[in-house]
């Protein structure tokens, strides 16, 4: 049998690797360790700009998704042109649907002030034209000349009126043609009535064709006020544009090219020209129509000349590059604020509020998928925004109302954007499998490994990856031997001699822990004790269940027995997780066998309690048994295993060579060794397979036996497959060097025969039959003793039906 030497059971790191008294010699590392894969990836999509060919980072927590994709991307970015601006301006031909223009960086806010400064002026230069001399005097004259033809007009007509017994008179509802006396008093109704009939009708006629005159003259002077009002708003605008035009021409001129701003000034020109009353000084507030109420006066807005920025990029060198830490709808999509104004809710352009897509407009935005996914409406609109190429703002919640209130539609903004998701692996292949849009939407896969070779060139990168974190974070250094050490337990995290674990949050972690123990020490560098004092220090705080259940079983509680030999019993190994922290728990298997034709019976699949994997276990078992004792007669046997003692569902196939020497003994009746536990699964034709959890099941057993007493009796069994997994802690190294304890590599089930019960297996002879003395012989036995006692109860039987069949 062959026992695994001490520089098997641990790889150390070699200490002469490094040239360096200290970490603080060492230049800052600026990469990613171990991802050529997933770095390549990355590259890819984000060099790539077709559509389509967004990004999926997936891989294990820790293991530098976040931290890499941020450097990656803020390096590519600098690179790059900085996008546009984009704001939001009033629409005059449809108030609900405010314009977006896009202006170089920098001129968003460089357009909104010059808008505000335009604005201000007219306010001022308007008053100042409206109230010159120049102004009243064309004013004046078009007023006057009016006034002229107004009264030769009427004084006409009320010579001639007056000629014939007549005058005019105003009233409330014009003017009205009206009999006088010779006095000059109008004539009264008595006084009309007792004319005569022929004086009464030539009255009438004369007023009634005066009358008609009297409106041809209102008719005329209706015309002549309209055209006076043309003239006088002709003359506004012309004093107006004097002042305007010149400002609006600079403007334009200023940004000759951006149709869109050309449109819009030419917009701004018109509402001002139509609105100038607006700008003019304002008159002194009427008298209130109850002395006691004052009405407040109504100031005009000028909001609607504002220009709302949105996005602006006139403080970047180069594309913007977003982390989304809370992507819901609002926050990805932006939003339409709203006021309230006497108990009503308004809103206007000026209120909307750009998202994270617009800000990103032109680079890249991160965001994790599980958050995106958390949030409602987030991920089927950035999947139709990514789709149309272009992203909107809007009420998401107004299909689902009642009744729907009036709403702002903005105008789409075109987008360009990289967007790339962060999650896990679950999540990627579920949405994979499940949509089909996701398909065509995040075409690169940047997979991030948790593990990487443990070759010179990465032992060095994680040394410099030791000294950037303690630079960074000013932390102590780290001399050779801490390093090496860190080293050894990033294999430990890998679970393999010839590789080193990606997860450099937990790297990060130990080596803040180290500093602290070192700094508790009053040292001034890091060793290695400080970090073996961190990871003793790490399990102390987190293994109270494993302490618990290790109390149980040297107490008896839970039976498993580290000494002596028992027939069909057998000592398994299980891991338990419990996320933060995993242990191995010895586990005692035990198998009775009877006469009978039940086969191997799994008490746990009987109860419910045996998962998929460890029921196909079992029946790969018993096809073992019967490729190697059935090959000429059939087995009758009827035979129960279990694990004593559990409560819980039982999961995985690294217990099947103990399952199987447990019912290998029970059949034979040779007592297997207490002090030897075993891992490890295996194939119908008993070769032992690999399994996981290699380290915490053998300390798990060790710590067991230590606890009692270690007697240089006491082993584990474990796959020769899993060799290359062992990174032991230092205890059980050293209790295996001083030969107090043992691991035995094994690949094939027989060759733990002779260590578990003291004799060997036994190779078959040409004739089937197995040598004396060997296991495999006290088998065949027990088996044949067990068919020949089932045909004579068979017989029996037999005898007995035929008897009572001649008695009957």
């Amino acid at each position: 049998m062959r026992r695994l030497t001490v520089e098997e059971l641990y790889r150390r790191c070699d200490r002469a690797l490094f040239d360096f008294k200290t970490t603080d010699e060492l230049p800052p590392f600026d990469g990613t360790i171990g991802q050529d894969r997933a770095l390549s990836a990355i590259d890819f999509g984000l060099s790539l700009d077709s559509t389509g060919f967004n990004i999926y980072v997936l891989g294990e927590s820790g293991t530098g998704k976040t931290s890499t994709i941020r450097a990656l991307i803020s390096k590519k970015a600098e690179r790059e042109p900085v996008p546009p601006d984009w704001c939001y301006v009033y629409n005059f031909k449809d108030p609900d649907t405010p314009l977006a223009i896009s202006l170089k960086p920098g001129q968003g806010v460089e357009f909104q002030r010059e808008m505000e400064e335009l604005i201000n002026s007219l306010k001022v230069e308007i008053p100042k034209v409206f109230e010159s001399k120049e102004y009243e005097k064309q004013k004046g004259r078009i007023l006057e000349e009016f006034q002229k033809r107004q009264k030769e007009l009427f004084a006409g007509l009320e010579e001639e009126a007056a000629s014939k017994g007549f005058a005019i008179r105003r009233t409330v509802g014009g003017f009205l043609i009206v009999p006088i006396k010779k006095s000059g008093e109008p004539l009264s109704e008595e006084e009309f009535q007792s004319l005569d009939d022929r004086t009464k009708k030539k009255v009438e006629e004369i007023g009634r064709a005066l009358q008609e005159k009297l409106d041809d003259v209102v008719r005329t002077l209706r015309g002549a006020e309209k055209l006076v009002k043309e003239l006088l708003k002709r003359l506004e605008r012309e004093a107006a544009i004097s002042v305007l035009g010149h400002l609006i021409d600079e403007m334009k001129d200023k940004y000759r090219g951006n149709e869109k701003i050309i449109n819009y000034l030419d917009n701004v020109k018109e509402d001002i020209l139509e609105h100038l009353e607006d700008f003019k000084a304002s008159s002194e507030e009427g008298a209130p129509a109850l002395p006691f109420l004052k009405m407040p006066k109504q100031e005009p807005t000028f909001l609607r000349y504002a220009v709302n920025v949105i996005v602006n990029n006139g403080a970047l060198s180069g594309a913007p590059c977003v982390f989304e830490s809370n992507p819901t709808y609002y926050n990805l999509f932006g939003r339409i604020e709203h006021k309230f104004q006497y108990g009503v809710a308004v809103t206007d352009f000026s209120m909307i509020k750009a998202g994270s897509l617009h800000k990103a407009n032109g680079g890249y935005i991160v965001i994790n998928a599980l958050d995106l996914l958390r949030n409602l409406f987030s991920y089927d609109a950035l999947k139709r925004a990514i789709r149309n190429r272009e992203v909107k703002i809007e009420d998401i919640w107004e299909q689902y109302r009642l009744v729907t209130t009036a709403m702002l539609k903005p105008e789409p903004i075109p987008l360009n954007v990289k967007v790339i998701l962060i999650g896990n692996p679950y999540i990627y292949y579920l949405l994979y499998n499940l949509d089909e849009e996701y398909r065509e939407l995040f075409k690169v896969k940047a997979d991030f490994d948790n593990r990487m070779e443990r070759s010179e060139k990465n032992i060095l990168k994680y040394a410099t990856f030791i000294a950037t974190k303690s630079k960074e974070e000013k932390l102590l250094p780290f001399d050779p031997t801490g390093v090496a050490k860190i080293v050894e337990y990033g294999s430990r995290l890998a679970e393999h001699q010839e590789k080193l674990s990606s997860k450099f949050s937990e790297i990060s972690d130990l080596i803040r822990e180290a500093h602290y123990w070192a700094k508790k020490e009053g040292s001034e560098i890091a060793t290695e004790a400080h970090v073996e004092k961190a990871l003793s220090e790490k399990f102390y705080r987190h293994n109270m269940m494993e302490e618990k259940l290790r109390e149980m079983m040297a107490e008896g509680t839970l039976i498993v027995e580290t000494s002596g030999e028992r027939v069909g019993q057998i000592n398994g190994i299980a891991v338990l997780d419990l996320g933060d922290y995993s242990f191995g728990k010895p586990s005692r298997i035990t198998t009775t066998v009877y006469t009978g034709k039940a086969g191997v019976v799994n008490i746990e699949r009987e109860t419910k309690l045996s998962g998929k994997i460890h029921e196909k276990a079992i029946l790969i078992l018993t096809n073992y048994l019967g490729s190697r004792y059935a090959t000429r007669r059939p087995i009758n046997l009827s035979a129960s295993i279990t694990f004593e003692q559990l409560y819980g569902l039982i999961e995985g196939d690294s217990a099947t060579c103990a399952e199987l020497y447990s019912l290998l003994s029970a059949i034979s009746g040779v007592p297997i060794r207490q002090n030897i536990a075993i891992t490890g699964s295996m194939d119908q034709n008993g070769n032992v397979q690999p399994i996981g959890g290699v380290n915490e099941k053998i300390e798990g057993f060790f710590e067991l036996c230590r606890l009692r007493g270690l007697d240089g009796t006491h082993g584990v069994i474990i796959p020769q497959r899993n060799v290359k997994n062992l990174m032991l802690r230092r205890h059980v190294v050293d209790a295996v060097r001083e030969g107090r304890f043992h691991i035995y590599p094994i690949e094939h089930v027989e060759e733990g025969i002779e260590i578990l019960m003291g004799i060997p297996a036994g190779e078959c002879r040409p004739d089937g039959t197995y040598p004396e003395g060997t296991l495999n012989y006290l088998v065949e036995k027990r088996l044949t003793e067990i068919r020949e006692a089932l045909k004579e109860k068979k017989k029996e039987e037999e005898e007995n039906n035929g008897g009572a069949g001649k008695r009957g």
